[in-house]
């Protein structure tokens, strides 16, 4: 901060005063704030500081829109339209910069979200079942930004897990200037955490909080992008035999996709989702605004002609992919219909973050990768039976097993961003197409520089033990 000079006489005036007077006089607490550690001193404030959390998750920069952005919009699902409103086009481009806002925006709000998660869970309080479930959320919600942030501006764990990871942060420290452990540093701390979580939740409070089996859900995703095959196989198991969850029928898919309000007791599918309401959401920043081509939405965002040629006319999943119109964009156009919501009057989409389709599915890669080829295809065959009726089914053997269940999850999991790093984990080259009339794509290859974030220059400014990533 800079001083102005004409303050520095009166300062040092006050401080002379300061040193006659009694101690008492040094230890007021600021008149306009509270400190931390006098905020929270019992279970509704603990509460309130939970939710808190919970709202930094549904940041335009989080779950909002630009992290299930992302993970489509790199990979090979989604493009920008001609005509755009200016969003995202450097991810489209693959062109970024340190100055770029949006990674700049995911790596401020993923530590606000961090920092407020570390107000709960050291708190001090403890010994009840709600304390514990509370803290127990916050435990979940650190290690799913941690992971967030380490997947987005690190190599995979795949690729090398001694590579500059993210700072782990575990306490409130303004002074703090942290560097870069490792990847696996940062993975090791994910883990420990969500095995916090695991056994301080025991209280089921709906799909809009996190509980034991979206923290185990959350850990079997972890231990896959570590190519853990072992870990990831005892995660999912547990929570496929243990968490009381079932995937949604396939007459009922396209409603749970429509339907904005989170579940509070019945367990279909979710394990969380990051909520928007009436009074809280993202207004025209909010995810489904970006997809919409009606009710004032952008339209910038369309799948791929390869995305939509995946799904049969059976498939249950082709109406969340659906032929539309976009105004000014040639050829067919396909249109995301999982966020149809943002329009309407106190209609705003929540953001699936885990569902047990996709434990399925983990578990399905872990006995490939195990061995186990029959029940590889056994698991993967739920999902794919459960959305298209007519399926007979997956009897594929060897390498073909792999391509089976990326193929599966490619269709199952379109618009929530996990495509781009199943690509990454997996050291796959891929054809991203920035516009598909007249085409235009751009060739990504294992390396590629726009493939991790920029750390932000302001974060570099600001940190001098902070390092960039390589390319920028």
């Amino acid at each position: 901060m800079k001083l102005n000079i004409k303050y520095i006489a009166p300062l040092l005036g006050l401080a002379m005063i300061a040193t006659s007077c009694s101690k008492s006089y040094l230890d007021l607490k600021p008149y306009n704030s509270v400190l931390l550690t006098d905020a929270i001193k019992s279970e509704a404030d603990l509460q309130v500081a939970l939710a808190g959390t919970y709202s930094s998750l549904r940041s335009t920069n989080l779950y909002g829109r630009t992290l299930p952005v992302r993970g489509d919009l790199q990979a090979d699902n989604t493009f920008i339209t001609t005509g755009n409103s200016g969003r995202y086009i450097s991810m489209n481009n693959y062109v970024f910069t340190s100055a770029d806002g949006d990674a700049n925006g995911i790596w401020t709000s993923g530590y606000v979200a961090i920092k407020n998660a570390n107000t709960v869970i050291n708190s001090g309080l403890g010994g009840t079942a709600n304390i514990n479930q509370y803290i127990g959320e916050a435990y979940a919600i650190r290690a799913l930004m941690h992971f967030e942030l380490v997947r987005n501006f690190s190599q995979p764990y795949t690729v090398d897990p001694n590579a500059a990871g993210i700072p782990i942060v575990t306490t409130f420290d303004q002074n703090l200037k942290p560097s870069r452990p490792t990847v696996k540093d940062v993975y090791t701390q994910i883990i420990a955490d969500l095995e916090k979580a695991y056994t301080s939740m025991t209280l089921y409070r709906g799909t809009g909080y996190m509980s034991k089996y979206a923290a185990r859900a959350l850990e079997a995703r972890v231990y896959a992008a570590m190519g853990d095959w072992t870990n990831a196989k005892a995660m999912a198991t547990d929570v496929i035999t243990n968490s009381g969850f079932a995937l949604v029928p396939a007459t009922s898919y396209v409603n749970y996709w429509g339907n904005p309000a989170a579940q509070t007791t019945t367990k279909n599918e979710t394990f969380f989702e990051v909520v928007s309401e009436a009074l809280n959401n993202n207004g025209f920043d909010q995810i489904g605004f970006i997809y919409l081509t009606t009710g004032g939405g952008y339209g910038d965002v369309l799948a791929t002609p390869e995305l939509a040629g995946l799904y049969s006319a059976t498939d249950v999943r082709k109406n969340l992919c659906a032929v539309g119109a976009r105004t000014g964009q040639a050829g067919t156009v396909y249109l995301c219909q999982k966020y149809i919501n943002a329009a309407g009057s106190g209609d705003h989409d929540d953001t699936k973050v885990m569902r047990l389709a996709e434990v399925y599915m983990i578990l399905a890669e872990a006995n490939y990768n195990l061995g186990d080829i029959v029940n590889a295809n056994l698991n993967l065959n739920i999902v794919a039976k459960a959305r298209d009726l007519s399926f007979a089914g997956y009897a594929s053997t060897g390498a073909q097993v792999l391509e089976d269940i990326l193929t599966e999850r490619r269709k199952e999991l379109a618009f929530e961003g996990q495509r781009f790093f199943d690509l990454l984990r997996l050291k796959r080259s891929w054809t991203k197409v920035k516009n598909q009339n007249p085409l235009t794509t751009v060739a990504v290859a294992p390396g590629n520089a726009g493939s991790l974030l920029p750390i932000p220059q302001a974060e570099l400014d600001a940190n001098k033990s902070m390092t960039q990533n390589p390319g920028y």
